[in-house]
């Protein structure tokens, strides 16, 4: 297993520099993500896909394998808390529909799994088997029955509440120490009220969304930016975002793709947007969070520091606010370096407590008066 790693040269490398200074932090080179050797039979499963059919109370399920012959068949088990739930069986590679009985809604307040069970069979015999997951949800626009578009979550608008997510570490970098500590933080993240994380201009390892879908907190996975100016780089950008969008798109905690933040590396968003929905037209698109919108996509995305302020309501859009705050607080003896950075800096927990409250009563005032869809605060923790 090899890695390059320019972080400067033009590719998808997020908030990574050789001259980490401001918002920006030290490269992390090497390799960060999970890497395994995994033996398998000659005929073996290589993925699958599950698209769930909220209406329906059903999920959509695609086998995808390295045999695709008429005599090799795909099954596919779902249980609820051990008891079976459906079954489906039929041709690898096809779209299999399994009926759930009882259908039961995945969402913050309840984060319902199923287990999944996958069989490759030919003729009678098992050649191949998988465990997964999956989670009913469904995530579109709609009305909040004040004439604004909303965020709605199984039919009914939720407004998000969450917390800017950027995944470093001060002992590590893009590398959490411990699966324990991927977990605190969304667990942190609930306790203090959120139901929402934006996972900011980093893919994490898949064991962070497991988290996130055991845990009912939803994503706004955000695109890794780039500089993207020349075409290679243009090439390199939309190879990692399908890749990203495959790699990523059974886990139902994740409820909108962020295309790109603030016009870094901003390139033909129209198109890429259409791109984006005809991979998967189960989420919700931000086409631009912050400064640079194309007015596409599913949301008028705006950023604000300190104050919280809401987009121009839009008939076709639902207004979000993708970042706000960025009250800085240095705790002694949980600070690393004496230099610190913050949108706005204060002095104790008592005046961080009283600014935050004083900037979410205004988030809500906002809810009423520009119906405000969702917002986003900077942001839990900061490393550099």
């Amino acid at each position: 297993v090899a890695v390059q790693d320019p972080t400067e040269g033009d590719q998808p490398r997020g908030k990574q520099s050789d001259r980490p200074e401001g918002i920006f932090y030290l490269p992390s080179s090497g390799i960060w993500q999970t890497v395994w050797l995994e033996p398998v039979p000659e005929r073996h499963i290589q993925r699958i896909l599950v698209r769930p059919d909220w209406a329906a109370g059903a999920f959509v399920v695609q086998v995808m394998a390295n045999d695709l012959g008429n005599d090799v068949r795909a099954e596919v088990v779902a249980l609820l808390d051990g008891e079976p739930s459906g079954r489906a069986d039929g041709p690898v590679g096809m779209p299999l529909t399994l009926p759930l009985e009882p259908a039961r809604d995945w969402s913050p307040e309840d984060p319902v799994l199923y287990d999944l069970t996958i069989r490759l069979r030919l003729g009678g015999d098992v050649v191949d088997e998988v465990q997964s997951y999956a989670g009913l949800r469904d995530v579109r626009l709609g009305e909040d029955g004040e004439g604004f578009r909303a965020l709605l979550l199984n039919g009914q608008p939720l407004f998000q509440v969450g917390v800017l997510d950027q995944g470093y570490w001060p002992d590590g970098l893009y590398t959490a120490p411990s699966d324990a500590a991927l977990r605190y933080d969304l667990e942190t993240a609930r306790r203090l009220g959120f139901n929402l994380v934006r996972k900011h201009v980093k893919v994490e390892p898949q064991r962070w969304y497991y988290w996130a879908d055991r845990m009912g907190l939803l994503v706004w996975q955000d695109m890794p930016s780039g500089d993207n100016t020349g075409d290679q780089g243009r090439r390199r950008f939309e190879i990692e975002l399908k890749r990203m969008l495959e790699q990523l798109r059974n886990h139902p905690s994740i409820v909108m793709w962020v295309l790109f933040n603030e016009g870094w590396g901003q390139f033909d968003t129209e198109r890429l947007v259409r791109g984006i929905r005809r991979a998967d037209p189960t989420r919700l698109v931000s086409n631009a969070s912050g400064w640079t919108d194309a007015k596409v996509g599913d949301v008028a995305d705006l950023h604000s520091y300190p104050d919280p302020r809401a987009p121009t309501p839009e008939t076709g859009r639902a207004s979000v606010l993708g970042e706000f705050g960025g009250l800085g607080l240095v705790v002694e003896g949980h600070a690393w370096s004496e230099t610190t950075w913050a949108y706005q800096g204060v002095t104790d927990a008592q005046s961080l407590a009283l600014q935050y409250g004083r900037l979410l009563d205004r988030v809500h005032r906002l809810r009423r008066s520009h119906g405000l869809a969702a917002t986003v605060y900077t942001q839990l923790t900061d490393v550099e």
